[in-house]
């Protein structure tokens, strides 16, 4: 028996993709709180991964799934997809001239226009990705939406681990669960763990 979504039962679905996407947003933009611009900016991994160039990433991300790919282009522009420079990896780093709030700012105009997107569509219209393999390049806004929230969980993900790598903190409930002493406990236990494994 072929199973049938209602409409409102898809609004209710929409509803909830939003709201984790914009609980991941959220996560993504405080990874910036009380960092200075050498600290957001600087690469923090072998690959280069840095915080405000996942904040630039996830702009483009938005706006390329959530407006060109479902009919409803962003009257945003971004340079590195203008130039082509995207696909050498331009949209995963900060420029100079490019300032935290220029890249902030384009991040919240993007998902405003994505909110607008999905309120004014609905979650089974058809969408077209014209960089996929061409016979994946025609799919629906819902799977998008899909898409896009798995993406921002994980580089809101990302950049947790980011910045505890520059100050030790853990994510918005690091100070809830204990003091310094309370997590440094927490990882010797850990520690101890593993090291019943390592290797003489």
């Amino acid at each position: 028996m072929c199973c049938v979504v209602s409409k409102t039962s898809s609004a209710g679905m929409a509803s909830d993709l939003l709201r984790y996407l914009q609980e991941a947003r959220e996560t993504v933009l405080r990874g910036l709180d009380g960092l200075d611009e050498y600290d957001a900016r600087r690469p923090l991994t072998p690959s280069g991964s840095n915080i405000l160039g996942l904040v630039k990433h996830l702009a483009g991300i938005e706006i390329g799934y959530l407006g060109d790919c479902v009919g409803r282009p962003s009257p945003i522009c971004l340079p590195w997809v203008e130039d082509g420079s995207i696909w050498d990896d331009a949209d995963m780093w900060a420029t100079p001239e490019q300032s935290r709030d220029y890249l902030t700012g384009l991040y919240r105009q993007a998902w405003e226009h994505s909110d607008t997107s999905i309120t004014q569509l609905g979650l089974e219209t058809p969408a077209h990705v014209a960089w996929w393999a061409p016979d994946r390049r025609d799919t629906t806004v819902g799977h998008l939406l899909v898409r896009v929230v798995a993406e921002t969980a994980q580089h809101a993900g990302h950049i947790d681990i980011l910045r505890e790598s520059i100050d030790g903190q853990g994510g918005r409930n690091h100070d809830e669960y204990g003091s310094q002493g309370y997590w440094a406990g927490y990882v010797a236990r850990i520690q101890a763990a593993a090291d019943t494994y390592r290797s003489s």
